[in-house]
């Protein structure tokens, strides 16, 4: 089953990358209104959410997460250990990358690093990737992350993924996530305890014997969507953001609702704009710090625009030729061609077959 498993997703991703690669000969409808199918296409099959899921940034994933192995502790060593180790720092939630032009993250063999690897406390075991493993760790001090200089600078991974290699960028958001749930969770949340870590970095087990509680890595769950009413896609945006740029609505989920639900809840909190309709279109792993965003497509049955409070500092309707037009004159920004918000932008504005928005954007 995991040979099978390995091979399903590396021809999900061959497949992804021929898409990317073809782009201006692929029409993604996304979920366009009641009663019209998807027509989105990978190899002249209808895209599952797999599929679509994989166009995300930081969602392209080929690493076994040996989920058996990992919780011997002698296997866990021979692997950290081993030449073809591969290890990830992590200083202040930030990724080490050399090169300007061209970003390369970098990754230490451990005869590289020996000395600091005596001093570090917090690592966790990713996967393995054929015969190479990957293990992310958290440099210990900042003088040690400041003897690594030489090799790069560290950098915020959401300003940079875009650069990235698709593989590499979700290599480097499963890293960040993982060590900042162990940064937030030295101590038990029950009693009070230290907590150590145990499963190759996949659980951490409160030490106080009387209490023992086990901890496993957490995301927290935030809907993100396009809502549409007839020719219309609806925008908002927050005051901390650029100039011009807007975006879909997005939320938290809270506890005792669905996700649609949630989705209703956040655009109506938002914008005072009543949802009809929910449809699911893919997901995106985001660790800034640690969420899952679960993009949907909405239909609105009202248009009239109320802002919530201490919510949006603007939301509008935009019809297609409100974005090409702002776009080219550099009065409208959208959010980046990674993030799950453009894609569900990009699926709607190519719903009607007429222009691309990334040839837009291009011009722009």
């Amino acid at each position: 089953m995991k040979i099978k498993w390995r091979e399903q997703w590396r021809a999900l991703v061959l497949a992804v990358d021929r898409m990317w690669g073809g782009r201006s000969e692929w029409r993604g409808r996304g979920y366009g209104p009641p009663g019209e199918e998807d027509d989105s296409v990978v190899d002249g099959l209808p895209m599952d959410h797999l599929s679509r899921s994989a166009l995300n940034g930081f969602s392209t994933c080929l690493l076994d997460r040996a989920c058996t192995s990992r919780r011997d502790s002698r296997w866990l060593e021979e692997q950290l250990l081993s030449d073809s180790a591969r290890l990830i720092p992590l200083w202040d939630s930030k990724n080490l990358f050399n090169g300007e032009d061209a970003l390369q993250p970098v990754f230490f063999l451990p005869s590289e690093i020996e000395d600091m690897l005596h001093e570090v406390t917090l690592t966790a075991f990713l996967g393995v990737d054929g015969d190479v493993s990957y293990v992310a760790f958290e440099v210990p001090s900042r003088e040690y992350a400041e003897t690594l200089a030489e090799y790069g600078s560290f950098r915020d991974l959401k300003s940079v993924g875009a650069l990235l290699d698709e593989r590499e960028s979700n290599l480097l958001a499963y890293a960040r996530g993982i060590i900042h749930w162990h940064r937030r969770n030295r101590f038990c949340g029950d009693c009070g305890s230290e907590t150590m870590i145990m499963d190759g970095g996949h659980m951490r087990v409160c030490t106080n014997s009387k209490c023992g509680m086990q901890h496993f890595p957490r995301t927290d769950p935030a809907v993100i969507v396009l809502v549409s009413r007839g020719d219309d896609c609806l925008l908002g945006r927050q005051p901390s953001w650029p100039k011009g740029m807007y975006s879909t609505i997005a939320g938290f989920v809270e506890p005792g609702e669905t996700l649609e639900g949630a989705v209703v809840r956040e655009v109506w909190e938002e914008t005072g704009v009543e949802v009809e309709s929910v449809h699911y279109h893919s997901s995106q792993p985001w660790p800034f710090p640690g969420s899952i965003m679960l993009g949907f497509h909405a239909h609105a049955s009202s248009g009239e625009i109320r802002l919530g409070e201490d919510e949006l500092e603007d939301a509008r309707w935009f019809s297609r030729e409100d974005i090409r037009r702002g776009v080219a004159e550099g009065a409208v920004r959208l959010p980046s061609h990674i993030t799950i918000a453009y894609r569900l932008i990009e699926d709607w504005f190519n719903s009607d077959g007429r222009s691309e928005l990334r040839k837009v954007v291009e011009r722009g």
